[in-house]
């Protein structure tokens, strides 16, 4: 086994109690309560003297060619060394089908179907570091089942912008919880002898003018807000490989910029795995060579113009770049295929894939992603006992999304959509009356193949049919209950474009509101990874619930939480404003930007704003609500004062007081009202996700290392733990904060 797996704290990586007043149920929920570190294996140095070997005897052509791709996602073997291609896949949905070797066509094969798996944010959703680990884990096991040695995969750069178009693909806006659900995804991957490959690195945090823009950030903010997942993921997880990113920081691209990948990466980090350019995001043979990047990989051009190249062979025999500079790469390279095993192959893991074993992983991720926004009225969970029909409203209730988009998918056999799920859970008995509602339409320009779908879109892209309106409303009108499927698809979140505003497409609010009006009894359930403008929808609603573009078994999950059969337990991992000029990159005026982009906000990302500025959001960053109710208590640490390295102690009860069972997630907030320097109002250092049953309680203590209260220092170049005086805050979400005490730091 490739970690070391012990029980410990998820804030502090030391013993979380858990007390129960139920012992019985203390018994059977262990599991649930309790958490794992997770630390990686280091890359192995036990070959070192076999790699300086194999390299003394590569030529300067054999070397190169390991540099750069040789196919769309793999390096050149050489062959009479016994050295492999180092084979890559895109991984952040599950292992992409096979693709031919000189273009992106499918290669036709019948045996890469794969399982597909939520998107980041439906994980992150879980607030579960047992299931990220889980995710990872099963994808890890279905890459090598396809002999890959990198899975491309995960995608961890903040959410800056709820229009940004891969927000669904990434976790979370806070850096925390990112954190949090990184280590033990990579760890999980990793574990299987196959490479992660951490992307994308750094402040990649928009499409538009991915390519070129220039991200200017202060010290602090990169360090608080963008940095400390991808530190976490070399200290912690040990990742074998990063992915550079397309865009440039402070006026270097990322797969040249020196102080990002030797400086901060190498040097500071102690990163000893190999960093793969994002394809064709390579500018300069020579700065890309010196500044750390170790794989030049990319599309347009034939594998022979490639930066890593012939013109790195040209550079070499002129004495522009040394050789040695070469085998430093070269020897990263065969280093991590060695701790792979994957030159001799011994003992390496074989892996599965497409298998109901995975399909049951994913079935778990999405259970516990879906979040209860709304229940005014207790339409949810869904009685069917005096129900005899029901409307399915929406093209989403059969939109299927493992494919779709600019971005990598996967071809799966298996994607049970929400209206397969209602068909798969409610009675026989029950009558279901499937209607359309609204098409999708999309702008016909060019940009639109590039997911630029609502950039000077024609206004009738957001016009309903007539016909399928009123289908619509008619079976809204002779059904019991109406559940519409609303939201977004993988078409219109996607990589290579950012959306332009927060509008739902497709005349879907009008469609909505419509239905609500000829049938009260009705249920709004949102799939999408981004947040939308959803204010009038939700005053109109009585009932709303937010899915995710969430695997293979998304629908039978979502079902199971709308009948009640999984009590929803999720939370947004990040905050849904009322309108988009609330959230800070918007009401800095500072998002997109043009040729450059300056992060204004500053630390005051996400909720850090709403709470600092008083912002009201619609829905706040942890926010998910249950069918049962929980009672939080006696909050209470072990000592008032400590010392700056010292662990505080943070304990409090959970009580279940309602009628069934469920899992809440205790979010732990701290703030530090007496600071010298700018901090946010405050910030989330700690979770912990609780199952109990009705009526049990649980006193459960959570190990706060004082160094989560500090904050970078510019000047010093160090982080600092101001003393004085601290809040630390028990809560359901940032804005639903229960209990606080104060404590003081020396």
């Amino acid at each position: 086994m490739n970690i070391k797996h012990i029980y410990t704290s998820m804030i502090a990586a030391t013993l979380l109690v858990v007390s129960c007043k139920d012992t019985k149920q203390s018994e059977k929920t262990a599991n649930n309560t309790m958490v794992a570190e997770y630390k990686g294996k280091p890359i192995t140095k036990e070959f070192d003297a076999k790699i300086d070997s194999l390299v003394a005897q590569m030529t300067l052509e054999e070397k190169t060619g390991m540099l750069h791709g040789n196919s769309m996602f793999a390096t050149k073997a050489i062959e009479r060394l016994g050295i492999p291609e180092l084979t890559m896949a895109d991984g952040p949905l599950g292992v992409r089908e096979e693709i031919s070797r000189d273009s992106w066509t499918a290669a036709g094969w019948d045996n890469d179907f794969a399982t597909y798996y939520p998107a980041g944010g439906g994980l992150a959703a879980t607030w579960n570091t047992e299931l990220a680990y889980l995710f990872g884990r099963s994808v890890g096991e279905e890459a090598i089942a396809r002999d890959k040695d990198v899975l491309l995969s995960p995608a961890i750069n903040i959410i800056r912008s709820p229009l940004g178009g891969r927000t669904y693909e990434y976790f979370t806006e806070d850096p925390f919880l990112n954190k949090k659900i990184t280590v033990p995804f990579i760890v999980g991957v990793q574990e299987n002898d196959v490479a992660v490959c951490v992307k994308h690195y750094a402040a990649n945090n928009q499409e538009t003018n991915r390519d070129f823009v220039d991200v200017q950030i202060d010290e602090r903010t990169l360090r608080e807000i963008y940095l400390p997942a991808f530190e976490a993921a070399v200290k912690e997880a040990h990742a074998y490989s990063f992915m550079g990113a397309y865009n440039k920081f402070r006026g270097e691209y990322l797969c040249e910029n020196g102080y990002m990948l030797n400086d901060v990466l190498r040097d500071e980090w102690g990163f000893e795995g190999i960093v793969i350019s994002d394809w064709a995001a390579v500018h300069d043979t020579k700065k890309s060579i010196e500044n750390g990047l170790d794989v030049e990989m990319g599309t347009p051009k034939p594998f022979n113009e490639f930066f890593y190249a012939d013109s790195l062979i040209e550079k070499v025999k002129s004495g522009e770049i040394a050789e040695s500079d070469v085998d430093t790469h070269v020897k990263r390279i065969l280093r991590m295929m060695f701790t792979l095993k994957s030159i001799d192959d011994k003992g390496r893991a074989k892996g599965s894939i497409n298998t109901e074993a995975h399909f049951e992983d994913a079935y778990k991720i999405a259970a516990e992603s879906v979040v209860l926004l709304k229940n005014d009225k207790n339409l949810l969970p869904l009685k069917t006992d005096n129900i005899k029909s029901i409307a399915v409203i929406g093209h989403n209730a059969m939109k299927k999304n493992a494919l779709g988009g600019f971005g990598a998918g996967v071809k799966t056999k298996r994607e049970v959509t929400p209206l397969e799920g209602l068909q798969n859970r409610l009675p026989k008995s029950i009558k279901i009356n499937y209607a359309e509602g609204y098409l999708e339409r999309y702008s016909n320009d060019e940009k639109a193949k590039l997911g630029d779908i609502t950039l000077n879109g024609p206004v009738t892209i957001n016009t309903l049919e007539p016909k399928l309106l009123e289908e619509a409303l008619n079976a809204a009108k002779n059904s019991d209950v109406a559940i519409i499927f609303a939201g977004s698809n993988r078409d219109y979140e996607t990589e290579a474009s950012d959306r332009a505003s927060l509008d739902l497409p497709f005349g879907q609010e009008e469609l909505i509101k419509k239905v609500l009006e000829v049938n009260p009894n009705t249920i709004v359930v949102f799939i999408a990874g981004a947040p939308f403008d959803i204010l009038d929808i939700s005053q109109k609603s009585s009932s709303l619930i937010w899915s995710w573009f969430n695997g293979s078994e998304g629908g039978n999950a979502l079902a199971d939480v709308i009948l009640g059969n999984v009590n929803p337990s999720g939370k947004l991992p990040w905050t849904m404003p009322k309108k988009l000029e609330d959230s800070p990159a918007h009401a800095t005026n500072s998002f997109p930007g043009d040729e450059s982009v300056v992060y204004t906000e500053g630390i005051l990302v996400g909720y850090r704003w709403f709470d600092t500025k008083n912002v009201e959001p619609l829905y706040p960053f942890g926010y998910g609500m249950s069918y049962t109710t929980f009672e939080f208590s006696d909050l209470k640490t072990d000592k008032e004062t400590y010392n700056a390295d010292a662990i505080i102690e943070v304990t409090f009860n959970i009580k279940n007081t309602g009628k069934v069972a469920g899992k809440e997630v205790a979010q732990l907030y701290i703030s530090d009202p007496e600071s010298y320097v700018e901090k946010a109002a405050q910030e989330l250092k700690g979770f912990e996700k609780v199952f109990l049953k009705s009526g049990s309680s649980k006193t459960v203590t959570m190990q706060l290392p004082a160094k989560e209260l500090a904050y970078y220092n510019e000047v010093k170049k160090q982080w600092l733990v101001e003393p004085g005086t601290y809040k630390i805050k028990i809560g359901n979400s940032s804005r639903n904060i229960k209990s606080e005490v104060s404590i003081n730091i020396k």
